[in-house]
């Protein structure tokens, strides 16, 4: 399960520390990061554009799950009180962080909540955004205050699971995007709910949602995204041909110079590397390094080692 850092939307650089994405190979995943800047409406691989916000959620008025814990809620203990009460606060907010530099979609979907509620739900939507790079582990912290508090609004479940993908949380992602795409029924989670079922060793169920029928009606990104991930499962389950056979179907000859373009070639030509093909390897991985303008990979050390050991 630990190979090269190439087979998937997740990774270091941005979702997670992931095992099948390395940001080397490109970016995945989109997160609370977004919502909490741009409002995620740039298209991308998963990271740019992944799972859009989701039109349901809102609601009128604070709900059980929205209050700070009690005595006598589902906690029973002295330091089982204390856990909870630690994730409803959160980890400190910037005062300079307001909330209102949330992307005006993200922000309709809090005004079914008390004003004040609302405030301190989108700066720790902000806040995680402004760390989902930096430090995943506190913007996890900071999305589940904001779950906290609007357990039952859809872009708040979506930046607790994207955030926990990014944190190496993969079955907290799992649960939260699913929750999400059941409150707003949004197929573009896909790709990132199959790559946490291949982090947490079910490369099969990552097939089966590759199958899915609405992934051929995700935009570029997200289906090239769902194409890496079904490549690295493939390799999971020893099957490197048909990993291969899966990334020859994409389109790697594309002339878009886009992110996902230069994940894609990356994934095949590590594939290629894992196969023993070594001289096409390295023709790939050159193919990369040409249109790798943002350099997200490290495919020219990748050519360059391979070439060292042939030589």
């Amino acid at each position: 399960m630990a190979e090269r850092r190439s087979q998937g939307p997740r990774g270091e650089g941005r979702p997670s520390g992931g095992r099948s994405g390395d940001r080397r190979g490109g970016q995945g995943g989109s997160t609370g990061r977004q919502q909490a800047s741009s409002g995620r409406g740039q298209g991308g691989s998963g990271r740019g554009q992944g799972p859009r916000r989701g039109d349901g959620g809102t609601q009128r008025g604070p709900r059980r799950d929205d209050r700070a814990p009690r005595r006598g809620d589902a906690a029973t203990t002295p330091a089982e009180r204390s856990a909870e009460q630690a994730r409803y606060d959160g980890p400190p907010l910037d005062p300079e962080i307001t909330g209102r530099e949330l992307d005006r979609s993200v922000s309709a979907q809090l005004k079914g909540l008390p004003e004040k509620l609302a405030a301190r739900v989108a700066r720790h939507l902000v806040a995680a955004g402004q760390l989902i790079d930096t430090d995943p582990r506190t913007a996890y912290q900071h999305t589940l205050a904001a779950r906290a508090r609007a357990a039952r609004i859809a872009v708040v479940r979506e930046a607790c699971g994207e955030a926990a993908y990014h944190a190496g949380e993969y079955a907290e992602a799992l649960s939260e995007l699913r929750a999400a795409k059941r409150m707003n029924g949004n197929n573009d989670y896909l790709p990132v709910i199959a790559d946490c079922e291949r982090a947490l060793g079910r490369p099969e169920k990552a097939l089966d949602l590759a199958r899915n029928p609405a992934v051929v009606n995700l935009e570029d990104p997200l289906k090239a995204e769902m194409t890496i991930v079904e490549a690295g499962a493939r390799r999971d389950l020893g099957q490197i041909d048909a990993a291969l056979r899966t990334l020859e179907a994409a389109p790697l000859r594309t002339r878009s110079r886009a992110d996902w373009v230069v994940r894609l070639r990356y994934t095949y030509a590590d594939t290629l590397a894992a196969a023993g093909r070594t001289e096409e390897a390295v023709e790939w991985f050159h193919r990369t390094v040409g249109i790798d303008g943002n350099e997200i990979t490290d495919a020219a050390e990748r050519a360059a080692e391979l070439e060292s050991s042939e030589g």
